[in-house]
């Protein structure tokens, strides 16, 4: 607003006289209108509302683009985007419900509704006599499951999205990829049929169907040599096209392939993969911060470095003192001591915490330290804090079974469950809940889960007393998330879909990954 102002008073200082429009979008704030009063030109503009709210990047996905939800909401307190989410539910509400159902888990979820409500209320639409299309809205903050968000992808969407960033659907593919000067965007979405079969499958996967499309692709083209001018004429105007359409796509996405494969190499990737199964198992937790150590005095990268401090932190209920205090001090001295704001940030929002001495007693600790004199009681915490500690992810993935069981090598080209996201190593927390509230139609008997995910749940019942809503309707769920979703839980949702015979619908402010997450929380203009 400051520099629209000042344009405006310099134009009015060489005396050009113009008319001004603003548009705001998705919405105008009070603020704004302070500022342009204070700096004396609110006369001088006209303003407008474009009520941008939602933008579909794919059949399922639709996206508020917004990508600051996430810094301001959960970071800053800062509500004034709930009003956008309520806004968009209102409109999906009135082209496919009325919604039957609602749940919902977290503090911004809680607000969004109550908020949509409300304005349902006052606008007296006229949904009553509609057949609804889609039978459940289910929305979930982000901060209910901070792990999967700070986990590398390895779907293939998801990878190509770390590596390359996806933006609004679509992804530059730069020389590397094209083999050759120039870099495309290409747009990823069911459209392209070669995308389509891979977006959800595990990397390790993705090579072997490549190459057996091409294969499938060369036959085809060699059915033109034995073809007489008729047959010839049909093949060229109805099949050439496609074709050769297909055969761009399929060349760019194992140029992509290649690419990542080259960059992971490079990084190290296996080791990291084994750093983070640990961690989210709770295994060789001294081994996995060395990991950690080591990466951040080789600088290989600050964002990297931040994530798996963060998953470290938060698989452990915060970090015990001295580590906080080591990892910390070796960050600082490696990447700069601008970044101690950063630490800051994630302190204020629990992705990278201390814990406060006393924290890490279990009750038979506590009984024990009664017995001895303080002094003793110290070195008996001491010990027991390098042994397992309480934590709530450790619990709730305990009460959900988030880490599958497996025997022998977990077959990823046929999963059997949404854990395949992660090699098979973890299912991811905000799915698993997803799958247990629809199982069960409601919260009850996840009261356990809730204690430790801090509750604020809710699941509402819309449509009283009416024969029972179209059944095609209620195998339809809207996922609204609150704060960012990842490629991961769209593809773990996807499979449980398939296997339950649900049909997914994602809304989310934006769609992010550990490395977008990470930037939203470093203060340093890098």
């Amino acid at each position: 607003m400051k520099y629209i102002a000042d344009i405006i008073n310099a134009d009015k200082m060489a005396g050009r006289s113009r008319k001004y429009k603003i548009i705001f979008s998705p919405q105008k704030f009070y603020a704004c209108e302070m500022v342009l009063e204070e700096e004396g030109v609110f006369g001088d503009v006209s303003c407008d509302e474009w009520s941008f709210y939602l933008l579909p990047l794919d059949d399922d996905i639709i996206s508020m683009e917004l990508p600051e939800f996430f810094r301001d909401y959960f970071l800053e307190g800062d509500h004034r985007w709930i009003n956008c989410v309520a806004r968009a539910l209102q409109l999906l509400n009135s082209l496919y419900g009325p919604f039957s159902k609602a749940y919902g888990i977290g503090r911004c979820a809680k607000m969004s509704y109550e908020l949509w409500r409300d304005l349902e209320e006052e606008s007296e639409s006229d949904s009553q006599g509609r057949k609804p299309e889609i039978g459940n809205v289910f929305l979930m903050d982000r901060d209910t499951d901070y792990v999967t968000a700070l986990c590398s992808q390895v779907v293939y969407e998801g990878l190509v999205d770390d590596t390359f960033r996806i933006k609004c659907g679509s992804v530059d593919f730069g020389p590397d990829v094209t083999s050759s000067d120039k870099s495309i965007k290409v747009l990823l979405n069911s459209q392209d049929k070669v995308f389509s079969q891979i977006r959800n499958e595990h990397f390790s996967s993705v090579f072997g169907f490549l190459s057996q499309k091409s294969r499938n692709l060369q036959a085809q083209y060699d059915r033109r040599r034995g073809m007489d001018i008729k047959q010839m004429k049909n093949f060229v105007s109805q099949e050439l096209k496609g074709l050769k359409q297909e055969h761009r796509l399929l060349s760019l996405h194992i140029g992509a392939c290649e690419s990542i494969m080259k960059k992971k190499t490079k990084q190290d990737f296996q080791e990291m993969i084994k750093t983070e199964h640990s961690l989210l198992e709770g295994f060789d937790i001294r081994e996995s911060t060395s990991f950690i150590e080591e990466h951040i005095d080789r600088q290989v990268s600050p964002i990297e470095s931040l994530r798996l401090m963060c998953l470290l932190s938060i698989t452990e209920n915060g970090l015990i003192p001295k580590d906080y205090r080591s990892l910390k001090t070796q960050y600082l001295q490696s990447y700069g001591p601008e970044h101690l704001l950063t630490f800051h940030n994630l302190k204020r929002i629990g992705l990278l915490t201390e814990q406060s001495p006393g924290e890490t007693l279990t009750a038979v600790e506590s009984k024990v330290s009664k017995l001895v004199t303080d002094r003793a009681a110290g070195k008996i915490t001491d010990a027991f804090n390098s042994l397992a500690r309480k934590s709530n992810f450790r619990g709730i993935s305990k009460k959900l079974g988030l880490i599958p069981r497996v025997d022998g090598e977990y077959d990823l080209k046929m999963p059997r469950d949404m854990a395949y996201v992660f090699s098979g190593a973890y299912i991811p927390l905000s799915c698993k809940i997803i799958e247990q509230v629809l199982e069960r139609k409601s919260w009850l008997g996840l009261e356990e889960v809730l204690r430790l995910l801090n509750g604020n749940e809710f699941s509402v019942t819309e449509s009283a007393g009416e024969d029972s809503p179209a059944w095609e309707s209620q195998r339809i769920i809207l996922t609204v998330f609150l704060g960012g979703c990842t490629f991961s839980e769209i593809a773990a949702l996807r499979f449980l879909g398939k296997e339950k015979g649900y049909k997914f619908i994602f809304l989310t402010t934006a769609i992010t990954n550990s490395a977008r997450m990470m930037e939203a929380m470093i203060e340093t203009k890098a």
